[in-house]
């Protein structure tokens, strides 16, 4: 949509968002925020037009050869959330390598959700512990967790949803069950550094109940 206003190809929109990635990181870093999931690429976004998958595709090698020192740099852990299956073999390298070279890094942790979806994620997480041998009366809502992608860290306090709309999209649905959800009009590519602190302001405002 953001490239649609500006009469530009859909791609353009993507790789404004990539762009708007680094500002967005830093903030978080500056602002001691020490767990950041960013929505990349979902299981549902393999039904795009082929073109645009495949340039989607490209972005994200290219975030990943251009954004890695800077991440070292900060202080950044990147994480990958989702499956590799599907992705071509130079792409999953890449962000093997990412992931790797920064494994020892903890300022921030990046969660980078690519070729995810919440629905997939719950099936694989049962696949998982199928493949385990468990039985039904060890099926516990911690031994569950154990098995996510997220296994570890903490569920998130906030979730931000750019762009105007007012569903959830299929992302984190374990994890974010009780999470304050907060909705904003900018679209990605424009959501800045004051866009974040509101959304924090108002996180800060809220009286967590936990169902």
């Amino acid at each position: 949509r953001w490239a649609q206003q500006r009469g530009l190809p859909r791609l353009a929109g993507h790789r404004a968002g990539t762009d708007n990635l680094r500002r967005i990181i830093e903030e978080c870093v500056r602002l001691g925020i020490r767990y950041l999931t960013i929505y990349a690429f979902s299981t549902e976004n393999w039904r795009r037009p082929p073109e645009e998958v495949s340039g989607l595709m490209a972005l994200l090698e290219n975030v990943l050869e251009r954004e890695l020192r800077s991440m070292k740099k900060n202080g950044v852990q990147i994480r990958h959330i989702g499956r590799s299956e599907g992705v071509n073999e130079r792409l999953v390298r890449k962000i093997k390598h990412a992931v790797e070279s920064t494994r020892d890094n903890n300022t921030l942790v990046l969660n980078v959700a690519f070729n995810y979806g919440g629905r997939d994620e719950i099936v694989h997480t049962v696949q998982q512990i199928i493949s385990k041998g468990l039985t039904p009366d060890e099926i516990t809502e911690d031994v569950l967790e154990k098995y996510l992608y997220t296994a570890g860290q903490p569920d998130p306090d906030l979730i931000i949803r750019t762009s105007g709309e007012s569903r959830t999209s299929n992302f984190l649905i374990w994890q974010a069950a009780y999470a304050e959800w907060y909705f904003t009009p900018a679209l990605w590519p424009d959501f800045n550094e004051e866009h974040l602190r509101k959304a924090l302001s108002f996180y800060c405002s809220r009286e967590r109940r936990f169902g």
